[in-house]
């Protein structure tokens, strides 16, 4: 799976791009407001990748790389995950190296996986889960019109905050 905007190019991730993931998941301003435990090496790294791609083969997870137009070397990741039974509702999920942070990158990433997931995939919703100190990620999703949803609760991260998105 590959996409191209203005540019990024977004593609899947593969073998190839193990120290890649292995930069961007062990990045330490990243994992701040995430709960992960990051791959210590590149083997860490590579397990990763394998495991996304049997979950992207089971149509579990479509997650992307992104990448600049002129460089094949990884940024950041974007993906759909979490799906309802029905396969109506998901997840989106994003993460970007900080010196490319700031300069609009996510927000085409975003955009573009918005566009896929409701126009190919027929989702009615997507969500955004975000810590609610993540202020670049809270205006990243306002930006790309996610609602706060006020009512509803992260049970398992009670720091976070919860958007959503629905199909016009």
């Amino acid at each position: 799976m590959k996409f191209s905007t203005e540019r990024l190019i977004l593609r899947t991730v593969t073998e190839y791009d193990a120290h890649d993931i292995l930069n961007i998941r062990s990045n330490i301003e990243i994992n701040d407001f995430l709960h992960r435990d990051p791959p210590k090496d590149s083997f860490e790294a590579l397990y990763f990748i394998l495991n996304i791609k049997r979950k992207a083969e089971n149509e579990e997870i479509v997650f992307l790389g992104i990448a600049l137009q002129n460089d094949p070397k990884l940024i950041g990741t974007i993906c759909l995950w979490n799906f309802s039974k029905d396969k109506s509702t998901a997840e989106l999920g994003y993460e970007l190296l900080p010196n490319y942070q700031g300069k609009g990158i996510m927000s085409e990433a975003v955009n573009c996986i918005l566009d896929y997931g409701f126009n190919d995939l027929n989702l009615k919703k997507i969500e955004a889960f975000t810590n609610k100190n993540n202020l670049d990620s809270i205006k990243l999703l306002e930006k790309t019109k996610f609602v706060l949803s006020k009512k509803r609760k992260d049970e398992k991260y009670p720091e976070n905050i919860i958007f959503e998105l629905s199909a016009i």
